[in-house]
């Protein structure tokens, strides 16, 4: 990988090993419905967000509306339909997952992000024609080997982490094909969208303001450290490396959300469980191992 590809694929690391933690402030809010975080969520997020592009990088947006004023209508409605198709995958995604680590299991969600990468690179291969090596193709075989060796457990669960993980993959195939217009700005449009898509239904079963200062010190993090930050970083990531790598990264998420849930929830784990996360551990090397040479031949040439 060049050198300048470097800083994005450790924003993709970065971003799902932030959401490896997201567990945390979940369980925190288990007392509230699934729909509630959800909407809190989003209202929060497009606040933080906008805040952000009007203080910090205005520059950006202006580019970006010059840029949309100049191409054609097509391609603009291209662009607003990737928007919206995004939007929605992304926000179903959001509350299968709020709703499985509350209401399903932490390992249900957790093994989510095993099926992911393997729907991502397979996507990415078929959609937008990434090649895979050989050595790469090993590696997803490595991964399959390690999520059936996880998926004896319950059938429900297993079905849970299969929806969860395709709308995620789904999302960053159309994401990775955004090229043109600047990241956040894209993420502020979609949760935006978000907004408008969710506030028919708050306004429906709304029941009254949530006043708890714990709810909103969870939901501020949620929205700032858990959904901006690693939305921001893992789009960040797309524009220097295939889908397909990024998809391959996401296998950082569940590894540390296994260890959230077995070292600070206390969930138990047997041996052949231990053994498929080793596996995926083996899996992620093995498919980056280019870039893993890469970096360490450009730290040795830098002593």
């Amino acid at each position: 990988m060049p050198k300048s590809n470097l800083r994005y694929f450790f924003a993709g690391i970065l971003s799902f090993a932030i959401w490896g933690f997201f567990s945390i402030p979940l369980r925190n809010l288990k007392a509230f419905p699934s729909e509630e975080i959800l909407y809190y969520r989003i209202f929060t997020s497009l606040i933080f967000i906008w805040l952000a592009i009007l203080v910090f990088r205005r520059k950006e947006l202006k580019k970006d509306l010059v840029y949309l004023s100049f191409i054609t209508n097509r391609e603009r409605r291209n662009i607003l339909l990737q928007l919206i198709g995004s939007t929605l995958l992304l926000t179903s995604n959001w509350y299968t997952y709020i709703y499985a680590v509350n209401n399903v299991s932490l390992q249900s969600a957790a093994f989510a992000y095993m099926v992911c990468p393997l729907i991502t690179a397979f996507g990415g291969f078929l959609i937008l024609k990434e090649s895979l090596s050989r050595l790469k193709l090993i590696s997803l075989g490595i991964a399959l080997l390690s999520i059936l060796l996880l998926a004896t457990g319950s059938f429900v669960e297993v079905l849970w982490s299969v929806i969860i993980a395709s709308l995620y993959a789904f999302y960053l195939i159309i994401q990775r094909k955004m090229q043109h217009l600047d990241k956040l700005n894209v993420l502020a449009v979609q949760i935006g969208f978000a907004v408008i898509l969710m506030l028919p239904f708050y306004l429906l079963k709304h029941e009254g303001f949530p006043q708890d200062l714990w709810f909103w010190g969870n939901i501020t993090l949620i929205a700032v450290f858990f959904t901006i930050i690693p939305l921001f970083l893992s789009l960040f990531a797309l524009i220097g490396i295939p889908s397909s790598t990024l998809g391959i990264i996401i296998y950082i998420n569940p590894i540390i959300a296994f260890t959230v849930a077995i070292f600070y929830f206390g969930e138990y784990v047997d041996a052949h469980q231990l053994f498929a996360y080793l596996l995926l551990l083996l899996s992620v090397v093995v498919f980056n191992w280019a870039i893993i040479k890469d970096i360490f031949t450009f730290k040795r040439k830098n002593i």
